[in-house]
């Protein structure tokens, strides 16, 4: 059987995605690296997961090729990992961007890397996540910019060198989301109000939206879409809200 493994599968919209296609009858492999969490969504959904180690690339793709030995392969990849640091330049330390690097675009080589060998014979997708920052400058975003702004580049060569093995590489680019890790933005009402005018359509989104994209870039039916960096953002990267 072929499954979609889930990375960040324990983040609000890693979640949302893993129940859309459980839903559908899809089989998945939830990734990540609280085992609580893991363990619940397993049996919430019935389905199997694996536990890795953010900090190591090389224990993602561990993790990876034990989960399709263990399960009969896989025929997609999507990395819903990811971090969020408001902070300019000039305050962020050494250590802060390296560690927003390596919940981006370490996280995003990794998937790729591994992804290209486990789906090498047989073809299938891989599905990245960037950030609307990446493509329109937003302040005190340098860090997670820098990052997202690598996944896109990273994808479209991917999707380059692997498109004759039939491996498509897509990316998802958001907006201002209501998840966890943006939870301290939209409780607040002022921030919330402020970021959502930012937004051309003049609200924030939601987990469900981007999961509905990333499942319709997974059906094969959506076969000859590649290398694209697709914004679900309200707009965000590319429209001026109006005042």
């Amino acid at each position: 059987m072929n499954h979609i493994a889930i990375l960040g599968a324990t983040g609000t919209i890693g979640a949302a995605l893993a129940r859309r296609l459980v839903r559908k009858g899809q089989s998945v492999v939830l990734v990540g690296r609280n085992v609580e969490k893991l363990s619940h969504l397993s049996h919430e959904l019935g389905q199997p997961y694996v536990e890795f180690d953010i900090s190591n690339s090389l224990n993602l793709e561990q993790a990876l090729q034990n989960a399709c030995e263990a399960h009969g392969g896989f025929h997609g990849l999507v990395n819903c990992i990811g971090s969020f640091l408001l902070k300019p330049a000039h305050s962020t330390t050494d250590d802060e961007f390296r560690r927003v690097f390596e919940a981006n675009l370490f996280t995003a080589f990794a998937t790729v890397r591994v992804g290209a060998k486990l789906l090498r014979e047989r073809g299938g997708t891989i599905i990245l996540f960037a950030s609307a920052a990446a493509e329109i400058g937003i302040p005190n975003h340098e860090a997670i910019a820098a990052a997202k702004a690598g996944i896109i580049g990273l994808a479209r060569s991917a999707a380059a060198t692997y498109a004759n093995h039939n491996i498509r590489v897509n990316v998802v680019s958001p907006g201002l989301v209501r998840t966890e890790m943006t939870r301290r933005i939209w409780e607040n009402a002022s921030s919330a109000a402020a970021s959502a005018q930012m937004h051309a359509m003049g609200r924030l989104g939601e987990p469900e939206q981007l999961a509905s994209l990333a499942a319709w870039l997974l059906d094969p039916e959506n076969d000859w879409v590649t290398g694209q960096v697709i914004g679900i953002d309200g707009g965000l990267g590319h429209v001026l809200p109006r005042r």
